[in-house]
């Protein structure tokens, strides 16, 4: 048979790379992804917030900050986005993790989409998870459930954390290990539990291949639970009310360059002026625990960090850290009487859980040892025996300066911070970037930076093509090319397009109305300019219509799909 000298030849280098006994070390970077749950854009110190994020602000101070990088506005959609690169309609998971008839909205991580951790896996990284997956249904009455889109077979070696989407975080319901439900150690908090198992991940990552690691913490959703030490560090710090704290970040924003002087303050709507507010004292421990569950994340964090540093790997890591949606006007457990929450259980009962029994409540009906958990206004929060959001008016002001909440696709749904670290590979610190960026652009940057292949086929299954770009150019400050990004969310719906967004919100009683906003000059969306420019209104309709056509989002009111 007739070979080619160059075939030859390059056999011939690779038997020689093969039999060296000091092969070229990969250099490509281990890549650390953070997500926080239910916080508000200027929650922490560097993007505003009042909250102490030492260890977040200093890797902000030694890298970059994005400015006007977006989430989905809630959840699960936001995670289903964030690991396949694609929006979450295309990924399977349109609404929530609940089946509703067609593709886009079956509630359940598709398998024509493709993780970050199968997509680096198959380029020999290792790959490990600690938190909340949250993208497949947990369905504690079936005996056998189908774990066939659990982490460990979406492309993770490795495993702990939840399932589901929330719970206490000192029993979370679907806590597992790699594919096995767990119950949890004595003195457990859950954000300890997900830090202290990705330190562990990287202690025992002895390989010479880097690794990706996802961390999703469940800081900050509800219920509202803390540990003593964290909450002691915030008794009275908020009592000066809502109103207060948001003139208080406001300031701060502008006085760092986050924001622009001509970006007002949103309107509060329906939320009281704390000076007529009742409870105050009640409503202040709510923020205190709030605060301490940020607080305890970010010492978390500053472990994970050490660990990098120990182990020789901080200078070659990417990390990215964001959020998952804005803060939650969802008050749970704002019940005018403080009794439990279940209603088949007695306030002067008890029933300690057996050592190996599991939970599969979200709202636990006991705590492990055996009180009954409660919630009401005027309830005490932080303990395991409690069950409470935070409430509206607190998560206004986590928005600050935007406007709405999570669930809503106005800014204070869906403005995130990002904050990007890797001493290797970015030389610039303390810099803002402020091209408009999507969860979906950290699957590509992923692929980008890792010399991974995101494939056309996967598994004998055709994989929808990335919606993401690259945010690699960013880091050395080349701009990002410019496109249009989609939002839907229950009925909520936004296109933006270089520095105008076009925007609607659900309302079950009247027929939705467009809202058209300029980014640059006013991004809390406080002047509505549909009215004055019908012609850019229309333009953005197109856009969006063809995105959710080719999305599979449908009428949330009619639920046939969008034509």
């Amino acid at each position: 048979m007739f070979t080619s000298k160059p075939v030859i030849l390059g056999i011939l280098v690779l038997l020689v790379l093969g039999c060296s006994e000091n092969p070229m070390p990969d250099r490509r970077p281990n890549i650390v992804l953070i997500m926080s749950d239910d916080m508000g854009y200027s929650d922490i110190g560097c993007y505003g917030g009042l909250i102490n994020t030492p260890v977040l602000d200093g890797l902000a101070a030694n890298g970059l900050r994005y400015t006007q990088f977006y989430n989905t506005a809630r959840c699960c959609p936001s995670r289903a986005a964030l690991l396949t690169g694609v929006y979450q309609h295309q990924a399977g998971i349109g609404h929530m993790v609940n089946t509703s008839g067609t593709d886009a909205y079956d509630g359940d991580l598709s398998m024509n989409a493709v993780t970050i951790a199968e997509v680096l896996q198959q380029a020999g990284y290792a790959t490990y998870m600690s938190g909340k997956w949250h993208v497949t249904p947990y369905r504690p009455e079936e005996e056998n459930p189908t774990k066939e889109n659990w982490p460990l077979q979406r492309g993770f070696d490795k495993f702990f954390g939840t399932i589901h989407g929330a719970g206490s975080f000192y029993d979370p319901n679907s806590l597992s290990r790699d594919n096995t439900f767990i119950v949890p150690s004595n003195d457990f908090y859950y954000t300890d539990a997900i830090s202290d198992n990705a330190v562990s991940f990287i202690e025992n990552h002895n390989q010479e291949t880097p690794f990706f690691l996802y961390i999703p913490y469940t800081a900050a959703h509800w219920p509202m639970h803390a540990k003593p030490q964290d909450i002691a560090k915030y008794k009275g710090k908020f009592d000066a009310g809502w109103d207060a704290l948001r003139t208080q970040k406001y300031a701060k924003m502008l006085q760092l360059g986050l924001i622009k002087p001509e970006w007002k303050l949103a309107d509060k709507d329906d939320i009281s002026n704390w000076a007529k507010t009742k409870n105050k004292l009640w409503y202040s421990s709510l923020m205190e625990v709030y605060a301490a569950m940020i607080d305890n994340m970010d010492q978390g964090i500053g472990r994970i960090m050490g660990t990098l540093e120990n182990k020789g790997f901080k200078d070659n890591t990417l990390i990215f850290f964001l959020q998952d949606n804005g803060g939650c006007a969802e008050e749970f457990g704002f019940r005018e009487s403080i009794e439990p929450n279940h209603k088949d259980v007695a306030a002067d009962t008890m029933r300690p859980m057996g050592k190996d029994e599991l939970q599969t409540q979200m709202v636990p009906r006991y705590t492990r040892d055996g009180k009954p958990v409660l919630s009401g206004i005027g309830l005490e929060p932080g303990g395991a025996d409690t069950y409470l959001g935070y409430g509206k008016p607190w998560a206004n002001a986590s928005n600050t300066p935007f406007r709405m909440y999570k669930h809503w696709v106005h800014e204070g749904g869906i403005a995130t911070p990002l904050i990007v670290h890797w001493p290797a590979g970015i030389a610039s610190k303390n810099e803002f970037r402020n091209a408009p960026g999507h969860l979906i652009d950290i699957m590509a940057t992923c692929v980008d930076v890792a010399d991974a292949i995101y494939p056309k086929n996967y598994k004998q299954r055709s994989i929808i093509p990335l919606e993401g770009k690259s945010l690699k150019p960013s880091f050395a400050n080349k701009p990002l090319e410019e496109r249009a990004l989609f939002w839907e969310h229950e009925g909520n719906k936004a296109v933006r397009l270089g520095n105008y967004k076009l925007v609607s919100k659900w309302n079950k009683n009247a027929e939705f109305t467009w809202e058209l906003y300029d980014m640059n000059t006013d991004r809390s969306e406080t002047i509505d300019l549909s009215d004055k420019m019908p012609e850019k209104v229309q333009e953005l309709e197109r856009i969006w219509l063809a995105w959710a056509k080719k999305a599979g989002v449908r009428n949330w009111d009619t639920k046939e799909l969008i034509q």
